[in-house]
């Protein structure tokens, strides 16, 4: 008897819904899509004498199978509010092991409103975050300090002097610059932030410095309070490799500080289409607990991801309310803010026009090698990609505007010009 199959059941609003894709392993869908809402609820692989009938009522349920995806609606009693591991840990914890499938990939899922609201979602969003940095009708414009090691720390505050003079609005560390010997993170704090001051100074813009904590939830903790310290408006954390928890801890810190989310090693689970967790869910649980900006891909550029793919992340993460695709499951974020998208990865200013396009003005366009390789320097690279923007936002070609900006047309001479705008 395939007890976690119900076809005809309509999930409650109260109900948390997962969409999964499955590949059976030599046995039937039904009999995989039951295993799977037995394991990930109150089941096991044998009846057992300690089982009661009141348990049964908080079973997952199988509602929906269409050739290789299913929806499962798990009651909201299974899951402890507030808690993303204990989440991840039910919905998608034993379940890849099994061997009743051959492939699994949890899509995306639906959180209803009990648990949302146990969640502090982001302190800014994308209003707080343009109210921060005055910037109101355009993209925000940020890069990767590069080389992304090895630089000493006053070339790397230097290196983001010469971004903010140029025209950056956010620079941030790299993923994987820490505190090593070469460049120790409280001189690293101070001297950058000491130079956006001075190019808030000189430029009149507001300069914002997303400044890696990512450590041992302790350290990050007082690293956080070093940043607040010292003046900072925003940090940097590796959300996938410090983990969840060590997420949630930092949200609910009550620093004053934006949090910016950067998903390194995520595709060692998302991108496999038939294995694993989408790009989604990370994006939903980043929202969840209270990231202010999250990298999403670029389509253009160095990563893998398709248009639709990154176009429907952004608006997972940006929309209050999202509609069901052959990828998603829709979505009412209520009172949680949004968070803003970040395409970052091999992009230069030749992509601006396509991203802008495809992606909209709420967006962070975040260029490392495109900004601070222009063969005239990163002051120049920094320009052309607020040229670029410009450009694009008056309705001007770049093959026209950068006759008349020469830090623009060096980078397109370099990088390439838009096949299409």
């Amino acid at each position: 008897m395939l007890e976690f199959i119900n076809l005809n059941y309509k999930p409650k609003e109260t109900d948390l819904i997962c969409l999964f894709r499955v590949e059976p392993n030599n046995i039937s869908m039904k009999e995989a899509a039951n295993t799977l809402a037995l394991e990930s609820s109150i089941g096991t692989w044998t009846d057992v004498s300690s089982n009661k009938q009141y348990v049964s009522r908080l079973g997952a349920k199988v509602f929906s199978i269409k050739k290789r995806m299913i929806k499962v609606a798990y009651p909201q009693e299974l899951f402890e509010r507030g808690n993303v591991p204990n989440i991840m840990s039910s919905i998608a914890g034993n379940i890849f092991g099994m061997k009743a499938v051959k492939n699994l990939r949890l899509e995306d899922i639906k959180i209803p409103d009990n648990i949302l609201k146990s969640f502090s979602g982001p302190k800014y969003g994308i209003r707080g975050l343009r109210d921060m940095l005055k910037i109101r009708n355009r993209p925000f414009v940020g890069t990767i300090i590069k080389p992304k090691l090895g630089l000493k720390t006053k070339d790397h505050a230097e290196t983001a002097y010469e971004s903010w003079f140029g025209g950056c609005d956010l620079v941030k560390d790299d993923e994987n610059l820490s505190s090593q010997k070469f460049n120790q993170f409280e001189e690293r704090i101070a001297r950058t932030l000491e130079m956006a001051n001075k190019a808030e100074e000189e430029t009149g813009e507001r300069k914002a410095y997303l400044v890696n904590i990512t450590a041992e939830t302790k350290e990050m903790l007082r690293r956080a309070e070093i940043v607040e310290q010292l003046g900072g408006k925003y940090v940097m954390i590796d959300i996938v490799t410090a983990g969840f928890s060590a997420l949630q801890t930092l949200r609910e810190a009550n620093f004053k500080l934006a949090i910016h989310a950067h998903r390194a090693m995520h595709a060692a689970f998302t991108r496999n289409k038939k294995h694993g967790i989408a790009m989604m869910v990370l994006a939903d649980l980043a929202r969840l607990i209270g990231v202010d900006s999250l990298h999403i891909g670029t389509v253009v550029g160095k990563l893998e991801g398709t248009l639709d793919e990154v176009s429907e992340i952004e608006e997972e993460i940006e929309k209050k309310k999202v509609k069901e695709t052959k990828i998603r499951l829709e979505q009412d974020w209520g009172k949680i803010n949004p968070t803003i998208a970040v395409s970052s990865g091999g992009l230069h200013p030749g992509h601006i026009p396509y991203l802008i396009k495809h992606l909209g003005k709420d967006l962070v366009i975040q260029m490392g090698g495109g900004i601070h390789g222009n063969p005239l320097g990163t002051i120049a690279g920094a320009r052309a990609a607020r040229q670029a923007v410009d450009a694009c936002l008056g309705g001007e070609k770049l093959k026209y505007y950068a006759k008349t900006h020469p830090e623009l047309k060096s980078a397109l001479d370099k990088f390439g010009y838009p096949k299409k705008e």
